[in-house]
């Protein structure tokens, strides 16, 4: 397994991509709202990204992606294509933006309520929150991916949701995906070591039901097999000397 670690100069660009797909996030809010289709916030983040940003929308074309951002919706896992699906009340959707700027990528998701959602809405969203703020929290040099893994798996099964192993954080850098794999499951003292001047996303996809999936006929779309909701959350994260840095978040904004 190559590991790659980044250089000083490396990682000031990846901090400048991790605040424009962070920024994407913040503008893209109110415009997430009942009768609005996924297509339009598909348009109207690529349109600030390539426009405002002068950067690329990484997932655009990306092994054949159609658009530039997922927009996943209730039991959509990951990846779901944006279109024709019009939002409504009581929706919960997943936006997750990845940008290319001078090379290097940034890559954040997170949850929006479309009016009030439910009850388990609102419940796995938050589980799913508190496993990636867990996860963030013990990131250093020498925590293991194991620790990693543990800290979600823990969080979510002490409170009745299931974490999908089938998808998984990644390095990131210069490429979208880089070594090594950040499962959301694991045994402590297990995996890898972290070092300083990696660059990687935690992005884990709680299921409120079982943790099985399925990938629909477009390739892309995941969906839970019992088609209960599903929340993610992701950051992407430098490991520095002490600790880390949470590349996608804003200064003044909560994890």
């Amino acid at each position: 397994m190559s590991i790659y670690i980044k250089t000083p100069e490396e990682i000031a660009r990846m901090r400048v991509a991790g605040r424009l797909a962070a920024e994407v996030l913040n503008m893209i809010a109110p415009h997430i709202r009942a009768g609005i289709t996924t297509g339009e916030l598909d348009r109207i983040c690529h349109n600030y990204i390539t426009d405002v940003q002068q950067a690329i929308p990484a997932p655009l074309n990306y092994h054949g992606f159609p658009k530039s951002i997922c927009t996943s919706v209730n039991h959509v896992v990951c990846h779901g294509i944006p279109g024709d699906k019009v939002l409504k009340n009581g929706d919960i959707i997943n936006v997750d933006i990845t940008v290319i700027k001078d090379g290097y990528h940034g890559d954040t998701s997170k949850m929006f309520f479309v009016g009030e959602p439910s009850v388990l809405a609102r419940r796995v969203t938050q589980v799913s929150h508190e496993c990636l703020r867990r996860a963030i929290a013990i990131v250093k040099p020498g925590t293991r991916l194991g620790d990693i893994g543990h800290v979600i798996q823990q969080h979510a099964e002490a409170n009745g949701c299931s974490v999908v192993r089938e998808y998984c954080g990644h390095g990131i850098g210069r490429q979208f995906h880089e070594e090594p794999q950040v499962l959301h499951y694991g045994r402590p003292g297990t995996g890898l070591a972290l070092e300083a001047g990696m660059t990687f996303p935690i992005e884990p996809m709680i299921n409120a039901g079982r943790a099985e999936v399925k990938l629909m006929p477009d390739k892309w779309t995941v969906i839970t097999k019992d088609r209960s909701l599903s929340a993610q959350w992701e950051h992407t994260l430098l490991v520095t000397d002490t600790g880390h840095e949470v590349l996608t978040r804003l200064p003044g904004d909560d994890l």
